[in-house]
């Protein structure tokens, strides 16, 4: 089960509205993803003293015209003002744009504006004219052709002086804003379109008893909280565990549709009003149980562990015996955290009864039941239909606790719920994992300062199979991750690009449908990690970073979850397990 797109806003200071095509003065922070999908956020950028943006569009002879220019003012510039293209038309592909890049000879990004609101704020009017932003304030010091007018700015800036000229006229191919027109103004309803974006995105963190800060149970909340849901939907921080939404089909990209998006901006934007006599966000109605699946059949109760306010902690390892009568088939498990803000994650190691542990990262019994970890942002796991591990009686469950203070002492009662099978109906499937992971040997120290170290890690299919989801996990400086296919005939296909990793967030990202991959396949991991001092979350940048356990060193993992075509061989080792 695919954990329901969420809202969790976090307070920051909110863009200012801008009108379609209409110059601006300050832009406000916003994040978009390049034509080959890297993520790019204006803020992050603020160790220069501007951010440069070229206006491009597919065909324009006015970017054609301006591009020699601006890679020239990108090379005199460079450590000092950061260089980009901007497509504002809303229209385009990335391989269409990849192949105008091709043409103008150059590696600068291009950034895509698929909901044109950035470009709104921009004020962007005309196909290649610059923009000049300073990326701490978002203010738009110079608009015009790159060029003597431009070098001015720019020299004026670098040298902390007023922009003398901060506008200058461009001949470029005009930019419509066809696509955001249709919901500017009073053209989107609270009631109709605004609330049932909230109540399928946001509101069931954002509920009494959510784990989100505040309710989202009312338009007054919602109002009062415009202005912060702005600026993360525009940052791409909200919903959280966002994915590229062009690569792959999943059940669940964490991201609002460019309509959605342009909908609940612009309703912001003019002021957020309600319609309608009813608040359909004031009837909304949620489950009081906190499990996912209903009361489940089995809850292990994990002991308690009493965690102090402050200190570093050793990993907390405990063995919980399983208490059933008979032998049971588990088709759905979920962890519930007594206390998540110091739970920092777990592994368990299924032990049935006259077994040795396995180890908590052992590839293991493909027969035993898979029981859940608990991860940020983790999900309740469900199999697919007639898929399922078998839980012996008798058995024990292994955990590995690793947990952080927060300045309070407190009491960890985790529990884990469990369903089962009706005695009847054995499922005949079984699901495998595998991690493409990298450990002390093969790990790569990533040096101080370092903003982007990649690191890849493969693993081989061995059999035909489908795959069904892929889940990462990295600290605090995760940047990004990316699971390629490498199929046997040499070709390649990406099938998830986590653009924006978040440590807070470590969702599997289930496909809609599964994914055959033919015998032989490499399933190739690519991540990077950000040790510079950009990274707000970074710990220390100084410090070259080894692997380790604690969040302040670091860890891959590119987790792979599929089942085989054939399933004969658990059958046969379920045979001679006498299972």
């Amino acid at each position: 089960m695919s954990m329901p797109r969420v809202m969790f806003v976090v307070a920051l200071a909110g863009m200012v509205s801008a009108a379609a095509a209409a110059p601006a003065k300050r832009a406000g922070d916003f994040a978009l993803l390049d034509h080959q999908g890297y993520f790019h956020q204006l803020s992050y950028y603020d160790d220069h003293k501007a951010v440069a943006l070229l206006v491009q569009a597919n065909g324009s002879k006015a970017t054609a015209r301006s591009i020699e220019a601006f890679k020239q003012a990108k090379e005199k510039y460079k450590g000092k003002i950061k260089f980009f293209m901007i497509n504002p038309t809303g229209t385009e592909t990335r391989s269409s744009v990849q192949a105008e890049v091709d043409k103008y000879g150059t590696d600068i990004p291009v950034l895509m504006d698929d909901t044109q609101l950035v470009s709104e704020a921009l004020g962007v009017q005309k196909a290649g004219e610059v923009v000049l932003v300073r990326p701490g304030s978002t203010e738009v010091v110079y608009r015009g052709p790159v060029g003597k007018h431009f070098d001015r700015a720019v020299e004026q800036l670098l040298s902390d002086q007023p922009v003398a000229k901060a506008t200058a006229r461009v001949s470029g191919e005009k930019i419509k804003y066809a696509k955001t027109v249709k919901t500017h103004g009073t053209k989107v309803s609270y009631s109709k379109d605004i609330a049932p974006i909230i109540a399928e995105n946001c509101a069931r963190c954002h509920r009494e008893g959510g784990i989100a800060p505040f309710a989202m149970n009312s338009h007054a909340m919602v109002q009062g909280f415009a202005p912060m849901i702005r600026e993360v939907v525009l940052t791409k921080r909200m919903p959280p565990g966002q994915i590229d939404p062009y690569v792959g089909e999943f059940k669940e990209t964490y991201t609002l549709t460019p309509e959605e998006t342009q909908k609940l901006v612009h309703w912001i934007e003019a002021g957020a009003k309600k319609d309608g006599d009813v608040d359909p966000l004031a009837q909304l109605k949620w489950p009081e149980t906190k499990w996912a699946f209903g009361e489940p059949d089995l809850i292990i109760k994990v002991p308690p562990q009493e965690i102090p306010a402050t200190g570093v902690l050793d990993y907390i390892r405990v063995v919980v015996p399983i208490e059933i009568d008979r032998d049971r088939w588990v088709r759905a498990s979920q962890y519930v955290p007594g206390d998540r803000t110091v739970l920092h994650h777990t592994l368990n190691d299924l032990i049935w009864p006259g077994e040795r542990p396995a180890g908590f990262l052992a590839a293991g019994n493909p027969n035993k039941a898979r029981i859940t970890a608990y991860i940020p942002g983790a999900q309740p796991q469900m199999e697919p239909p007639n898929t399922g591990g078998l839980l012996k009686k008798g058995s024990q469950l292994a955990l590995q606790l690793h947990y952080t203070t927060n300045g309070k002492a407190t009491v960890d009662a985790s529990e884990i719920g469990l369903w089962f099978y009706p005695d009847d109906q054995i499922p005949t499937e079984r699901m495998s994992n595998q991690c493409a992971c990298i450990f002390t040997r093969g790990w790569v120290p990533i040096p101080p300062y370092e903003p982007d170290h990649e690191m890849t890690s493969t693993i081989t299919i061995s059999k035909d199979a489908y795959i069904y989801s892929m889940l990462p996990h990295m600290h605090f400086r995760g940047k990004r991750m990316r699971f390629y296919a490498d199929y046997p005939d040499g070709t390649t296909e990406e099938l998830l690009n986590i653009a924006k990793y978040n440590y807070n967030w470590q969702l599997d990202y289930e496909l809609k449908e599964p994914k055959f991959v033919p015998a032989g396949t490499k399933i190739r991991v690519v991540g990077a990690f950000d040790n510079s001092a950009q990274n707000k979350a970074n710990p220390d940048p100084s410090r070259t970073v080894p692997w380790g356990q604690q969040s302040w060193d670091e860890m891959f993992f590119g987790s792979v979850t599929y089942k085989y075509v054939d399933q004969s061989e658990a059958q046969q080792l379920l045979s001679k397990e006498g299972g």
